[in-house]
């Protein structure tokens, strides 16, 4: 429940001093003079206070957190489809549970200062709805500690395995916020047909679409076309992301420019994780222009590679790793990618640090945000609408918070 809090010695990311205090789970002053005579203060230990971490693309329904390690099994043809497919075959000889799964992901994200979280969840004819109903279990359970989002995903393709678009739609009418997609010509093979059904769902159940395009330059480029046509047509800017979209750092200049001007006019996000080999979309120079950009963990310890990390900061490092990001400004701006722009494609309109925002911040060493992200150490506090959920980087919580 939302909780009353005065947390004093603590330093914005600007690096002023001040206090916060919160009411209610609501910030209600920011400063130097915030003050509480019926609270104890918590000494910040001139520490740095950061607004909530934000995980924008994850998939938190098929990890392995909490299980033995698992030697990867990745497909030596590395294509999309070959990956499913061991994926799916794995999922049934681990008899995954997608509720604790769920749970052991959330319990690492609120330690690692993560206040938000939307999640893809797979929804195929193999698994049907069980990921989508243990995710629903595990964000109910979290509900008072996590905002979360989920968009029905369909990871093994979509027209490609007949009954999925029924699954999804029901995921939908189950109270998903999104409907996504997946590689409309290199998985289904039928990008106008793809497209046209989850807009489709979208529009009927006026949920957002969140689209994973990791097809290479110009189809990847004709994917993004036609997404910008249908969330014009349909009336939906503002209201759908193009996940991945390594097209955008495949093309020309002169067709990137092209592309950009197009996103701006759909007012469509971009989230990139700067994951793979493969070049990936120009981020700064997408910032510049004013397009939306979030990122996120992706899967992490799946059947799809070990590499990935809960913590959001560790992600910021990455991405700056990946695009040579060496100034505070780069890493800032990347910083904002798992923050303020996460929290935007999400729609959380009390999200900040300032008065009358919802009490979400974690408390981190460091003499700035750059040296945070670089650094990554131990979250000192992690609070949520005003309640302490993590010290010290350890949940503040029963270890079995969460489970069924």
């Amino acid at each position: 429940m939302p909780a009353d809090l005065l947390l004093t010695n603590i330093r914005l990311p600007d690096g002023a001093p001040s206090s916060v205090l919160v009411r209610d789970g609501v910030i209600r002053a920011l400063g130097v003079g915030a003050a509480a005579p019926d609270l104890s203060p918590v000494d910040g230990g001139h520490q740095l206070l950061l607004p909530g971490l934000v995980n924008a693309h994850a998939h938190i329904d098929k990890n392995m957190l909490g299980r033995p390690w698992l030697p990867n099994q990745v497909p030596l043809t590395r294509t999309i489809v070959d990956y499913s497919s061991t994926e799916r075959r794995l999922r049934r000889e681990l008899e995954l549970d997608a509720r604790e799964q769920a749970a052991q992901f959330l319990r690492v994200a609120l330690e690692t200062g993560t206040t938000h979280v939307r999640t893809h969840v797979d929804i195929d004819t193999d698994a049907g709805l069980k990921h989508w109903e243990g995710v629903l279990a595990a964000r109910d359970a979290f509900r008072d500690v996590m905002t979360m989002q989920t968009v029905a995903f369909p990871q093994s393709g979509m027209l490609a395995r007949p009954g999925t678009v029924e699954l999804l739609e029901a995921a939908v009418r189950g109270g998903a916020d999104a409907i996504g997609g997946l590689d409309p010509s290199t998985v289904d093979r039928d990008p106008v047909r793809h497209i046209d059904t989850i807009f489709g769902i979208a529009d009927r159940y006026g949920v957002e679409v969140d689209i994973h395009v990791h097809e290479p330059g110009m189809l990847g480029a004709f994917s993004v076309e036609l997404i910008v046509e249908r969330t014009k047509a349909l009336g939906m800017q503002g209201k759908v992301t193009l996940s991945h979209g390594f097209c955008l750092g495949q093309v020309d200049e002169p067709y990137l420019g092209r592309l950009i001007d197009m996103l701006l006019e759909a007012r469509i996000t971009v989230m990139s994780l700067g994951s793979g080999p493969q070049a990936f979309p120009p981020l700064l120079r997408l910032r510049a222009a004013g397009v939306p950009l979030c990122t996120g963990s992706d899967g992490v310890r799946d059947t799809w590679g070990p590499q990935n990390k809960v913590d959001m900061l560790d992600r910021v490092r990455l991405l700056g790793w990946r695009i040579n990001a060496r100034r505070d400004d780069e890493i800032e701006a990347l910083l904002a990618m798992a923050t303020y722009g996460g929290a935007a494609r999400m729609g959380d309109t009390a999200y900040g640090l300032a008065v009358g925002c919802a009490a979400d911040f974690v408390l981190v060493p460091g003499d700035g945000p750059s040296q945070a992200v670089v650094d990554q150490p131990p979250r000192t506090l992690v609070v949520k609408r005003g309640r302490i959920v993590a010290r010290d980087g350890r949940l503040a919580l029963p270890a079995t918070f969460g489970s069924a």
